[in-house]
């Protein structure tokens, strides 16, 4: 059984010790025990869990999903994890749509300019401006999943 202090913890988990108070303050991560001076102390299960959340925030799921996660995972309700990634999975290529969409735009933006003259003529600048849109219809006006709109 190890037993670490936070900066011990944090450096095998390679975070930074404000990473795992942060963590224990957002109710994710707790010490498994404390010194009779106050000081914390981890052991593997928490070395674990940190590695997991480190590892599952990589992978674009929120502090709140993660937290869902812990918790169906100590239900061991593997069923709906796998629901809960799905989700995450739609959400990843949506915004992948919606990025290769802003880069279509943008590439026909700057297809269309020459790059001199005078600004009043930039096609980019009439395009932002909303005097003349060179974007591919099927981004303008499209909106992501947070609600601004994307060129």
């Amino acid at each position: 059984m190890t037993s670490l202090g936070i900066g011990a913890l944090a450096k095998r988990a390679g975070v930074r010790i404000d990473t795992v108070r942060y963590y224990e303050r957002s109710g994710l991560l707790a010490p498994k025990s404390r010194l009779e001076s106050g000081y914390r102390r981890y052991g593997d299960e928490e070395l674990t869990r940190l590695r997991f959340i480190r590892r599952a925030q990589v992978l674009g799921f929120s502090l709140k999903e993660i937290g869902e996660l812990l918790a169906l995972s100590k239900a061991r309700d593997v069923a709906r994890v796998k629901r809960a990634t799905q989700t995450k999975l739609a959400d990843v290529e949506e915004r992948i749509a919606a990025l290769v969409r802003m880069r279509e735009a943008l590439s026909t933006l700057v297809n269309t300019c020459p790059g001199h003259g005078e600004p009043a003529d930039c096609p980019i600048l009439k395009a932002l401006g909303g005097e003349e849109s060179h974007a591919p219809a099927s981004t303008s006006g499209a909106h992501s999943r947070s609600g601004t709109r994307t060129v």
